[in-house]
């Protein structure tokens, strides 16, 4: 009887610890899966970051040296009297706030139409998403082109209508233009996607029953649609938000590596650029970035608390 007992107490502790060892083991290996994954993230993303916050403050930093004179807020002081920095940051706002609202309504009527079954459909999806697996230095160079004085497509549907042709390179007035126009149609292929699973993910039937009941297309589309579809609409605002607030790529092809041609068109990403890789003021640099990620940070929270308090339903 007592080696009964033992032995079912052998059992059970060895039942215990068996339990134990697969709760780890359940537990360790997703975690060994996962480690180049976090591993990269360290080196690549939370390292660089953590480096340019503290190279924010040294001042008089000098990258090869790694010296610097001391700990302070010389570098934040010295860009935020730059006229450069606060040109910048209010091309980069104009930018962001006109790019995004605009290609958004775009992108939602463009969704709309694809989502309807007509007749070669999948060719016009084709030609509305051909952008995104294009260089975008290559496309930059055609935009060039294109808003060429003399030969540009612009200026010639300009010309159509009597008005005369408009420099839009080369003008001061008229490069911002230039950069929000090809700026809209850059973000139309992902956000059009986006917008687009969006709506395949309605369920048909709300639509159905809303016209069973007399409702018009705008009734539903306003009472129906576009709720069921801002958290959709939300995500696409925050992702482009924070796309459009690193402008660079567009910038470059169109003016030769140059932020304009009279150097109005300075980006916040364009001032770090030239800080960094030009002047090799690593410290003004970093402080830059660290003020672009504070900016885009603030207005991403401000964004996900607005959605939070807005019903979508």
């Amino acid at each position: 009887m007592i080696e009964q007992k033992k032995q079912n107490l052998d059992k059970e502790q060895y039942l215990q610890r068996e339990s134990r060892r697969q709760k780890i083991q359940t537990l360790l290996e997703p975690l060994i899966y996962l480690t180049p994954f976090f591993l990269g993230i360290i080196i690549f993303t939370l390292f660089p970051i953590i480096n340019v916050f503290f190279i924010s403050f040294r001042e008089g930093y000098k990258m090869l040296s790694k010296e610097f004179t001391q700990y302070g807020f010389g570098n934040y002081q010295a860009i935020i009297q730059d006229r450069y920095f606060l040109i910048s940051l209010k091309n980069t706002a104009i930018y962001v706030f006109t790019v995004v609202p605009i290609s958004t309504l775009i992108s939602i009527f463009f969704a709309i139409f694809l989502n309807k079954k007509l007749k070669l459909s999948s060719l016009y999806q084709t030609a509305f998403f051909l952008p995104m697996v294009t260089s975008t230095v290559a496309v930059g160079l055609a935009w060039k082109w294109m808003y060429n004085y003399d030969y540009g497509v612009f200026n010639y549907f300009l010309s159509l209508f009597k008005i005369a042709p408009i420099n839009w390179l080369n003008d001061p007035n008229y490069s911002l233009h230039a950069l929000i126009i090809y700026g809209i149609w850059s973000y139309l292929p992902f956000t059009i996607i986006l917008v687009l699973s969006g709506l395949q993910n309605i369920n048909p039937l709300y639509i159905t029953a809303a016209k069973i009941d007399g409702a018009s297309k705008l009734k539903i589309f306003t009472r129906i649609t576009l709720p069921l579809l801002a958290p959709t609409i939300g995500l696409v605002l925050i992702v482009n938000m924070i796309s459009a607030s690193k402008v660079f790529t567009e910038l470059f092809p169109l003016f030769s590596g140059k932020p304009g041609a009279a150097y109005n068109l300075y980006t916040m990403v364009y001032y770090i650029y030239e800080l960094f890789y030009v002047k090799w003021r690593l410290g003004h640099a970093s402080a830059a970035a660290i003020i672009l990620f504070l900016i885009v940070l603030a207005f991403t929270m401000l964004q996900l608390l607005i959605q939070r308090k807005w019903k979508h339903y």
